[in-house]
């Protein structure tokens, strides 16, 4: 009777999952198991919203391993010691995973692959995570792509995996595991009611709802905040609660049932960016610590504590930017529009380094994905591969005009300015005393004054990008805000 231990990290699912079919094909018994990593509780860049999606996730996991004759086995990190005790347990000859793209995975995978071999059993990583890996979209000369038009495609070419048959009997052994309830770093989360919620059963209903709902008016819809016109998938894609095969076969499954043709071609274009976001972190890793385009570590980015602090709470006086803030503080999510508003305006208007906002993100968003986070920041910030072009500066107050243009969005996250006229609700400032006093919302007071002119803040910005031409500009040597501070 041979035994296959799967360890579960980022694919936190029994449908469509590569390596769990895999194992259920190759062995009679699978041993499920989830590894507390060592750093669990400890990473800054981890908040408690990706915590409690993940206890959410791995509480469903269980719940539908036993459908199918599993037991998840939870074990203390770290996994390359871990592994080796379970694979002594059990008598199983091979790990099987699904492979993950960043610094961290690699090098926690290399420190499995060797401990894993050492005890006598095989380490066996699936291509799982992403629509095309890496190896398969290339440039002119094998080169990876820099930019995401070509890529884009070259992407639209490549016929995409089929998915993976869930497995009909794992006859997990009983096992000793850790009761979730003690880990520490899920004891006592906060309330987090508008938090978006984990587990394979939730990704399944949120995917049928856009694609039956949403999808068919996409392409108009999806850059107005206000409208509920996502797919509210992306930390089910981060987590693996469903896989991005299973959400592309659906677009296209709508596709042929009569979805409009430019509605899926948009949503498509969006599962392509997330792939092309991994495969420059796959090609150039440097990104996850700098730069992408190396002249810019010349750029002189500037430290103002306070302006970080007004940008984090959603104080900065533009309407737009500070519900996106405040959308982000409650639900842990932001629309994508609003990510790219807040994003330009702390990199064009506060002049502050992008690796803030990436970390400021990356702790507060139950999505947080480096390679989404990382490649998003730096298509804001000018720095990155096929990043939005230095000069390009989002206005803030232009952006709520043409994409909230009732203020729907601004009031619902923005509650000083519920009264505020609507011709007026991105530009309260401009309000007049008396405007003021019937909107019960006093500039300064109850709703704060912009904290930058935005045309002067424009024209610096593109003055210090400029300086990135001199060879006589410095790196930066400012220090960038932790998020936990």
């Amino acid at each position: 009777m041979r035994t296959i231990v799967h360890w579960f990290r980022r694919d936190l699912r029994v449908a469509d999952n590569t390596a769990l079919a895999a194992a259920g094909r190759d062995a009679s018994r699978v041993v499920p198991v989830f590894i507390l990593d060592d750093h669990y509780g400890d990473d800054p860049g981890v908040g408690p919203a990706r915590f409690g999606f993940l206890r959410e996730s791995i509480e469903a996991l269980a719940k539908g391993l036993e459908g199918v004759g599993g037991r998840l086995v939870l074990r203390p990190g770290p996994a390359s010691e871990a592994l080796p005790r379970l694979l002594k347990e059990t008598g199983a000859d091979a790990v099987y995973a699904n492979g993950e793209i960043g610094p961290y995975p690699q090098k926690r995978d290399a420190a499995v692959a060797a401990a894993v071999t050492a005890a006598g059993a095989r380490f066996r990583l699936f291509p799982d995570e992403l629509l095309v890996e890496p190896a398969d979209v290339l440039g002119g000369r094998a080169e990876p792509f820099r930019v995401f038009t070509p890529f884009w495609r070259r992407w639209r070419e490549i016929e995409k995996r089929a998915r993976a048959a869930a497995p009909a009997d794992l006859a997990t052994p009983t096992l000793a595991s850790v009761p979730i309830g003690r880990v520490r770093a899920w004891k006592d989360l906060p309330p987090q009611p508008l938090r978006p919620a984990g587990g394979e059963s939730r990704a399944a209903r949120e995917l049928t709802a856009f694609v039956e709902r949403r999808l068919p008016r996409y392409a108009a819809d999806r850059a107005h905040p206000a409208r509920d016109a996502t797919s509210r998938l992306s930390p089910h894609l981060h987590f693996g609660t469903v896989s991005a095969r299973t959400v592309h076969a659906a677009a296209v499954e709508a596709l042929d049932g009569g979805a409009p043709a430019e509605d899926v071609r948009r949503f498509l274009g969006e599962l392509a960016w997330r792939d092309f976001f991994h495969h420059v972190l796959f090609h150039f890793p440097r990104v996850a610590e700098g730069n992408f385009r190396p002249e810019f570590d010349r750029l002189p980015w500037k430290e103002d504590p306070g302006g970080f602090a007004a940008w984090t709470a959603g104080r900065t006086g533009y309407p737009f930017v500070d519900a996106g803030m405040r959308q982000l503080a409650a639900m842990h999510w932001m629309h994508n529009r609003a990510r790219m508003a807040v994003a330009s305006f702390l990199t064009k208007d506060l002049h502050l380094h992008w690796q803030a906002g990436e970390r400021w993100f990356a702790h507060g968003l139950a999505d947080a994905n480096l390679a989404n986070n990382n490649g998003g920041w730096q298509w804001a910030a000018g720095t990155g591969a096929d990043a939005a072009p230095y000069f390009r500066v989002f206005n803030p107050v232009l952006q709520g005009e043409k994409f909230d243009g009732d203020g729907e969005y601004v009031r619902r996250w923005v509650p000083e300015l519920a009264r505020v006229p609507r011709e007026k609700v991105h530009t309260p400032w401009t309000m007049t005393r008396e405007e003021q006093r019937e909107a019960g919302c006093r500039i300064g007071s109850d709703y704060p004054a912009p904290i930058v002119d935005h045309r002067a803040e424009r024209a610096e910005a593109l003055r210090l990008f400029e300086r990135i031409r001199s060879p006589r500009a410095s790196p930066v040597k400012g220090k960038i805000p932790d998020p936990k501070s």
